[in-house]
């Protein structure tokens, strides 16, 4: 069983680079949903060699059909849209700077606090991701 994951700025460098990476290190993705704003529904992005993702509107998406969302669109649209995100049940990692001094958001940089990670998933229904 594999996860849905949605990456929010499919169409931005970073989003793309995600794509890429989620792809060359066979993350097990049932399913990826490229979001993006409506100026770019329907653009075609690559998901590896063999995949094409069209994109879907960030505006319209419902959350609840993914596991994980990955943010990077900015601050901004990180406030916007992750609440929503994580109410319908995912797990948010975001990219930008909008959640780094919140208190009830955990900072975790793999090559600080690897371990961090743990607690998020304990937290998180105890869901292995």
């Amino acid at each position: 069983m594999g996860y849905r994951v949605a990456v929010v700025g499919a169409t931005g460098a970073v989003g793309r680079e995600m794509l890429q990476t989620l792809s060359e290190r066979n993350f097990p993705a049932d399913k990826v949903h490229a979001l993006a704003s409506s100026k770019s529904v329907g653009r075609e992005l690559s998901y590896g060699e063999d995949v094409t993702l069209t994109v879907e509107s960030l505006d319209k998406f419902d959350f609840a059909n993914a596991d994980i969302a990955l943010f990077s669109a900015g601050g901004d649209i990180s406030k916007a849209f992750a609440p929503k995100a994580s109410e319908a049940g995912c797990l948010v990692i975001d990219n930008s700077s909008a959640y780094r001094m919140d208190e009830d958001v955990p900072l975790i940089v793999p090559e600080v606090n690897p371990d961090a990670i743990m607690d998020v998933l304990r937290s998180n229904g105890g869901r292995n991701i």
